[in-house]
């Protein structure tokens, strides 16, 4: 629906242009509005305002970071997010698990024929406010609309550089035997707010995505001095899948305590309705810390003191092990092994 606060913040004529039409070789006086309109206004700064074809920009000393993402979400639209706030925050994201400071995005929109300007208009101006928020700018960016039926709505890709202003190598080959293992928050919450929408769940409270940016706690930890030996985004396989491929890269054993791990008693019950484990479920605003065992308790001191990371927990160690290998011990003093996931992950959730 076309509502009269949205004619009234929309550039672009809506009577007029109600739904993005095909702009056939990426040209057309749709897709020159779409430019002048819409992205323009939303996404300006000097680099961008100049038009060209690359952009150009200078970036302080230090080692650069680089990541790419795509972001295929649906629906567009959830409880806590959109595709348009996320792919913000899932890049500045995957830079600050470098120990990167974010500088700069690209952007690219694949848009489907027919999709409500209305609702594109609602996604730029989410990423609008994101990357302000982030402190980023959107540099550079494409635009293309594909057939009606062959883009599903929207996808976007973004890409994301940063620099590291530090000489930590943060990595995954740098977990040692006695690392404090620390997740930032409860897990669980982004899959399930969009696993909810899409199976028509209904709980007592809305389950709402985690998606936000990170960076904040992360330049905190290193503006502090901590000794941080890897970060990890627990985005895609969630938390199991972080850890075993960490476990993999460093060659340890990874112990973890189940009753620490901090998962919302809704999003137990959503995960139990799907057959589902909290701990195979995709984040878009948790990470999993790996830092020196002196540096723990400062480590949590400090990420308590951030909304985004303030439920940081300890959650278990790393070990020697002649093989690597994640276990997590039971609410009952059992101990299993915490395997990827297995088979198909959910789709379409990132």
């Amino acid at each position: 629906m076309i509502t009269p606060e949205f004619k009234a913040s929309c550039p672009i004529p809506i009577r007029q242009y109600p739904h993005v039409l095909m702009a056939h070789g990426g040209g057309g006086k749709l897709m020159q509005q779409l430019l002048e309109d819409v992205f323009g206004p939303a996404f300006s700064n000097p680099i961008l305002d100049t038009r060209h074809d690359s952009a150009q920009f200078t970036v302080p000393p230090g080692r650069l970071a680089m990541t790419t993402d795509s972001y295929v979400v649906r629906p567009l639209f959830f409880p806590g997010g959109d595709i348009g706030s996320m792919a913000i925050h899932g890049t500045v994201n995957d830079l600050a698990m470098s120990g990167a400071r974010p500088l700069y995005l690209s952007c690219a929109f694949i848009i489907e024929e027919g999709l409500p300007m209305e609702m594109l208009w609602r996604v730029v101006c989410s990423m609008r406010d994101a990357a302000r928020s982030c402190g980023v700018q959107i540099i550079t960016g494409d635009t293309k609309v594909v057939d009606k039926g062959k883009g599903d709505g929207l996808f976007i890709n973004t890409t994301g550089i940063g620099v590291i202003e530090h000489s930590l190598h943060i990595a995954p080959q740098r977990v040692q035997p006695g690392d404090a293992v620390i997740v930032s928050g409860d897990l669980g919450r982004h899959g399930m707010a969009i696993m909810a929408v899409r199976e028509g769940l209904q709980f007592e409270s809305m389950i709402e995505s985690d998606s936000a940016p990170v960076v904040e706690p992360i330049l905190a930890l290193l503006k502090a001095g901590v000794e941080i030996h890897c970060l990890r985004d627990l985005t895609r396989g969630g938390l199991a899948s972080a850890l075993n491929e960490i476990a993999e890269a460093a060659g340890v054993k990874i112990a973890v305590d189940q009753k620490a791990i901090p998962v919302r008693e809704d999003v137990h019950a959503a995960c139990e309705i799907l057959g589902l484990d909290p701990l195979h479920v995709a984040n878009e605003g948790r990470f999993v810390a790996f830092v020196a065992a002196k540096a723990a308790d400062n480590t949590l001191q400090i990420l308590r003191q951030h909304p985004i990371s303030a439920a940081a927990t300890l959650i278990g160690r790393v070990v020697e092990s002649p093989e690597p290998l994640v276990t997590l011990k039971s609410a009952i003093g059992v101990s299993r092994i915490l395997d990827m996931p297995s088979g198909e992950q959910l789709p379409r959730i990132c």
